[in-house]
């Protein structure tokens, strides 16, 4: 009765019922390059071989996607370059593939920060091996005061990217000197004005020397007890 009541009078008062809106949803999107030999890892390559890098490509694609792509606290999908390798044996069972598209990176991330559905998106390579779920929960919670947020990477670049999305779409990827020590510096100096956070600095795997390191940290913690 009192439920009837509370209809009829707004009725005659032309209001209609308050509904809750949907929060938007938080977006991961990990950025890979299909693990075939001679097209991934080009530089890394040139020191330790084809076959190495590309083996380093093809397991730290997977491990990355284990780590972050089934947590419930936002949603995962794997931008894949080139395009028709989307529908390739080559990524995980189960990921939601969509492709990267033309251009350079600058301009392959921001097709994506302009094409993925509304909401705080967070973007990552799958060059850093130490990515954890709690730098991805922290970005995301940056972006709740924050318009930007990177992962600064030891080399001058950021190996995560996080943009708010509104109430206003960014281009912070513009005359970047992208695989350059200012590509970090580049991408913030086309964020002026606006508010941006920063994570803890890593070291992206590129080079022999990056790569033993990450392979000596790798046996130490899988390294059986005495």
């Amino acid at each position: 009765m009192a439920a009837a009541a509370r209809r009829r009078r707004r009725d005659r008062l032309g209001t209609a019922p308050r509904t809750r809106v949907a929060p938007f949803r938080r977006r991961l999107v990990i950025m890979a390059k299909a693990p075939i030999a001679g097209a991934v890892k080009t530089r890394l390559a040139r020191e330790v071989g084809s076959v190495a890098a590309t083996g380093f490509a093809r397991h730290a694609a997977a491990a990355l996607f284990a780590r972050l792509g089934h947590d419930r606290r936002w949603q995962t999908s794997i931008a894949v370059t080139p395009d028709p390798s989307a529908a390739s044996w080559l990524w995980p069972m189960g990921a939601v593939i969509i492709g990267q598209g033309r251009g350079d990176l600058g301009q392959r991330m921001q097709r994506l920060a302009d094409r993925v559905p509304l909401g705080p998106l967070v973007i990552v390579g799958t060059d850093i091996p130490k990515i954890a779920p709690q730098h991805i929960a922290t970005a995301f919670a940056r972006l709740g005061s924050c318009e930007a947020v990177f992962g600064p990477a030891a080399d001058g670049g950021y190996w995560l990217v996080g943009l708010r999305r509104r109430p206003r779409r960014l281009t912070p990827f513009r005359r970047v000197r992208w695989s350059s020590a200012q590509a970090l510096s580049d991408t913030v100096a086309n964020l002026t004005g606006r508010s941006i956070a920063m994570l803890a600095t890593l070291t992206d795997i590129d080079s022999a020397e990056t790569l033993a390191a990450h392979a000596a940290g790798f046996a130490r913690r899988v390294r059986p007890p005495a």
